[in-house]
């Protein structure tokens, strides 16, 4: 039986050797969808995310100064909005947000399943109702350490992913 699968990314910041290595984990754990919590920076960056074999559910980040050139260079590869927003995806309700001003509040009498957001550049990982993941920064950058998830829709759990391994 296929697992349920949904890849999470944040805050790749450019660091396009660590969007190649994502974006290979992806497609070798067969997930459904990849959701991108913020901090593209670039419009280059599609050129990676481009090898995909799934569609991205993405929002943007604070640093994400050049929207419309990310709008159109984005358009064949998934949705980018600001955030946050919500959608559906395979049964299972989703908010997708950069930053988590708001997030105690959010969880407080909840109709979402799952909360994905980035900004902290911090691995965040919540089990309950609703599940909150912030899955670090995938570019590493500021931390040193970067990372990715793959969410396991079946199980509400969540794997984290050093790509530095």
């Amino acid at each position: 039986m296929k697992k349920n699968l949904v890849g999470l990314i944040a805050d790749t910041h450019d660091n396009r050797e660590n969007i190649k290595k994502a974006v290979e984990i992806f497609n070798n754990k067969g997930v459904s969808l990849v959701i991108h919590a913020g901090d593209l920076i670039a419009p280059f960056t599609c050129l990676d995310f481009k090898e995909l074999k799934v569609p991205m559910e993405i929002v943007f980040g604070n640093n994400d100064g050049e929207r419309v050139g990310l709008t159109n260079a984005y358009k064949d590869i998934g949705t980018i909005l600001p955030g946050p927003r919500t959608f559906l995806f395979n049964g299972k309700r989703f908010l997708l947000m950069h930053e988590p001003g708001c997030l105690d509040e959010l969880i407080k009498g909840s109709t979402i399943d799952v909360i994905i957001y980035g900004h902290t550049h911090e691995v965040d990982l919540r089990e309950g109702q609703p599940l909150i993941v912030n899955p670090g920064e995938a570019g590493g950058w500021l931390k040193g350490t970067p990372t990715i998830g793959i969410l396991d829709l079946d199980e509400m759990s969540v794997e984290i992913i050093k790509l530095n391994l």
